[in-house]
């Protein structure tokens, strides 16, 4: 299995500048789902570059982060990650991920002693989780209109 990843902290205030100021001139070029042709000028580049459409949609991304000052950790789908490695991309410390392994919630493999997590079975509890958020989150709203709580119908 891949596990090349590639983390960047927070940009500095000078690059973030940058990242804002790329996003929104690239951003006039892209449409969706298409491939966009770059001509790098700086090193006398005369054959244009061809970027395939999620490879910009992937670049829009990064850039939109940097912009806003936010670090960024690129994982390939079919990485194997740690315990500590999927503690950090749930943002939960590495006991709660033993847990949830444990108790089924992800699956794992056992690599000798050492726990083994697919990146899509992070990224599926992770989804699994947000929605069951959203729908807790979307019954306090409908509980608390009809209690007149000082929220409004939409």
């Amino acid at each position: 299995m891949n596990t090349s990843f590639h983390r960047q902290l927070p940009p500095t205030e000078e690059d973030s500048a940058i990242a804002r100021n790329s996003g929104q001139l690239l951003s006039r070029y892209v449409e969706k789902n298409r491939p966009l042709r770059l001509r790098v000028i700086d090193a006398e580049q005369e054959t244009p570059i061809e970027l395939p459409a999620v490879a910009v949609a992937l670049l829009m991304d990064i850039l939109e982060a940097m912009a806003a000052g936010r670090g960024i950790t690129l994982i390939p789908e079919d990485a194997e990650l740690t315990t500590v490695q999927a503690a950090e991309i749930l943002n939960v410390s590495r006991p709660f991920v033993i847990k949830l392994l444990e108790e089924g919630a992800i699956s794992y493999r056992k690599v000798g002693k050492h726990r083994r997590i697919r990146m899509e079975d992070v990224m599926a509890y992770k989804n699994r989780i947000d929605e069951e958020r959203e729908a807790v989150l979307d019954l306090l709203v409908a509980d608390a209109q009809e209690q007149n709580m000082g929220y409004g119908q939409p």
